[in-house]
């Protein structure tokens, strides 16, 4: 059978041909648009792009080109449009890019496009020359339009008035910069909203609701700006070497380190993409994941005054935290011998543009992976490395920065760090106690951050050495007492729950009994007779704490539980559903698929795990947030006979400085 490396049958079809899950070139972007302007009559500025990815092959096709079975999977593009001119409704399109022409031209016109970059930027542009927005802000002492930012997010669909319903709108909150170059979000013009139709970028209101002033807040964090601060001058440097180079092999999407073999995805809306991640074991890579990605980002603030009650972000289904992926920079974003990759996305009018150095690829020293100090053999000490995949994502105040890790025991690590600059607000009267307020924290002068949660989705496709799975619960439990089997009581029992169909798959964790999840092999068991198995440690899953009419629970039930199992579909990927912007619930999600109850044991699964921070703001987190971590980690489990790093060498010695 081909390896996941090999991209074509011969030498001179590799040089034509690229493999199939290879993202989108620039070319490409271009072919699959001008197709689309020339078959569908698609281009600006009529129309609009609100993503335009590679579709991937489906899975049973991918799986049998690479064994020999079938045909090499065509180069597909898929794109979702929309026509400005159109109150709502968007088109999804499939272009054959091998072949040159539109396979399918669907219109689905109960849903709304994704907001784009472009648009943020073009809505902050038209309201500057508003001549309503001009005289509302003139009124408040304001005329400098080259401090203001206006700050676009969607709504709930149950929040928009609603005169304006059925329509691509969306809220502007108006910030205030004290000088050019500084920090905007210190600042807010309180009270005032203006409502935007996205499609025609018409101010279709502008609401005041009061004004609570301009308070004197010190919200600076560049060091140019913040008075009397004196940087630190005992830091010696710190540097990271590799003379002979790093350990990993990058052959265009496909990496390799210490018998991890796997290959990078990126596109517009789950960014970061893992693609076929095995482990080499014996002279063969044994599969544990076909995908890994995240799904959706769920972040409602819980503050129900006017400044917050609308604002709950969906930084994936609604914007692309792909498309907001930035370059990163060597010796500060990343330490170390690197190697980045860069990616082409598509803009809104189907223009590729390229982001230079947006996933960083390093290795890392971890302290000690395993050691033990024998009396009479000594000591024997192994180092830990790890191979760290990263990209940051700024999504406008707030920045995201996401690491897969993996390690030389078979361990894969996720952590999405948060940092970047809170939503702050001046306290409105009627929401504090004696001055505090009640559904935030008083960082400054007046002014609160609201407390707010962040839901990430991750969507693990478990292939845990093949496609048939069964998923356990494993929960721990005191021994009861007997007088003979546990007499003094120090008993643990283990039990583990087959998890065997999609209406019993939601589950919660359980800290009292230590619960775990295990993704089993059906088919291979390990020398001792289990059969081998991954499992999925959630250190950082956070309860909604929601009212049943929620409206972030109903248009995003995923963040209900902390672990669903579905089971496998190359349909199902976005578990709030593929088109959430401006929904008033979930359509075909998560709460929908479950609904088949389809069987789970022997079967293809999709593992989905929802964690994240539940942010109780601190002073300590303003003017800009210290990173702020959540993580989970999928461990072996049975996968290996006995430790898989008995094989590491023993760092050399090192000179004394």
């Amino acid at each position: 059978p081909r390896s996941p490396s090999q991209r074509c049958v011969s030498a001179t079809m590799a040089a034509l041909q690229r493999y199939p899950l290879d993202p989108l070139t620039a070319d490409e972007i271009r072919r699959a648009s001008s197709l689309l302007s020339k078959h569908n009559a698609v281009s600006s500025p009529n129309w609009r792009f609100a993503s335009l990815d590679l579709l991937e092959p489906k899975k049973a096709a991918m799986k049998a080109w690479l064994h020999d079975h079938g045909p090499r999977p065509a180069r597909e593009a898929f794109a979702v449009v929309w026509r400005r001119a159109e109150v709502q409704g968007v088109y999804e399109a499939v272009v054959d890019l091998d072949a040159g022409v539109v396979r399918s031209f669907i219109h689905l016109p109960n849903v709304q496009a994704n907001f784009t970059l472009d648009e943020y930027h073009e809505c902050d542009e038209a309201l500057r020359k508003n001549e309503l927005v001009l005289e509302a802000l003139a009124k408040r002492g304001i005329t400098d339009m080259s401090l203001v930012l206006l700050d676009v997010w969607p709504y709930g669909r149950a929040l928009i008035p609603k005169q304006y319903r059925g329509r691509r709108v969306g809220f502007c909150d108006v910030w205030l910069r004290k000088s050019k170059g500084s920090n905007p979000y210190a600042h807010l013009v309180s009270g005032m909203r203006p409502i935007v139709d996205m499609n025609t970028m018409e101010l279709l209101e502008l609401q005041d609701d009061h004004d609570l002033g301009m308070l004197p807040v010190m919200g600076e964090y560049d060091p140019n700006l913040v008075p009397g601060l004196v940087q630190r001058t005992d830091i010696k440097p710190l540097l990271i070497t590799q003379p002979e180079g790093p350990s990993f092999t990058l052959d265009g999407y496909h990496l390799r380190w210490q018998n991890w073999n796997m290959r990078l995805g990126f596109n517009a809306r789950e960014a970061l993409i893992l693609h076929q991640v095995g482990f080499e074991d014996k002279g063969r890579v044994r599969p544990v994941a076909h995908r890994l990605s995240f799904a959706e980002m769920v972040v409602p603030y819980r503050d129900p005054s006017y400044e917050h009650e609308a604002r709950t972000a969906y930084d994936i289904g609604e914007w692309g935290l792909g498309n907001m992926a930035e370059s990163l920079t060597n010796g500060c974003d990343c330490l170390g011998s690197i190697r980045y990759l860069d990616v082409t996305l598509a803009d809104a009018l189907g223009e590729p543009f390229e982001t230079k150095n947006c996933v960083c690829i390093h290795e890392e020293d971890n302290a000690v992976l395993w050691k033990h100090v024998d009396y009479q053999a000594g000591a024997e000490v192994r180092r830990m490395r790890r191979l760290t995949i990263s990209f940051h994502s700024t999504v406008a105040n707030y920045e995201y920065l996401v690491y897969w890790r993996f390690y030389q025991d078979g361990s894969i690590e996720c952590e999405v760090r948060a940092t970047g600059i809170m939503v702050t607000t001046p306290i409105p009267p009627d929401q504090a106690i004696s001055g505090k307020p009640i559904h935030g924290t008083r960082v400054d002068n007046g002014t609160h951050a609201p407390f707010h949660q962040h839901f990430i989705v991750a969507r693990l496709d478990m292939d845990v050495d093949g496609e048939e799975n069964t998923v356990y619960e494993t929960s721990s439990f005191p021994q009861p007492y007997h007088p003979v089997d546990n007499r003094y009581g120090v008993g643990l029992l283990a039990h583990a729950e087959v998890i065997a169909s999609e209406r019993d798959s939601a589950r919660d964790v359980d800290w009292a009994s230590q619960r775990t999840w295990k993704i089993c092999s059906s088919d291979v068991k390990n020398a001792h007779g289990d059969p081998t198995a991954y499992k999925l440690i959630a250190t950082s899953a956070i309860p909604p704490m929601m009212l049943p009419n929620c409206i972030s629970l109903k248009r995003a039930p995923v963040i209900a539980h902390p672990v669903w199992i579905t089971q496998f579909s190359d349909n199902e990927r976005y578990p709030a559903g593929p088109h959430p912007t401006l929904s008033a619930k979930e359509v075909n999600g998560i709460s929908h698929w479950i609904k088949a109850d389809r069987d789970l044991v022997d079967s293809d699964i999709v593992l989905w795990h929802v964690f994240g921070l539940h942010h109780i703001p601190r002073a300590e987190d303003w003017p800009v947030m210290p990173s702020d971590p959540a993580s989970f980690w999928l461990k072996p489990f049975g996968f290996f006979d006995r430790n898989p790093a008995l094989d590491l060498p023993p760092e050399p010695p090192r000179s004394k400085l």
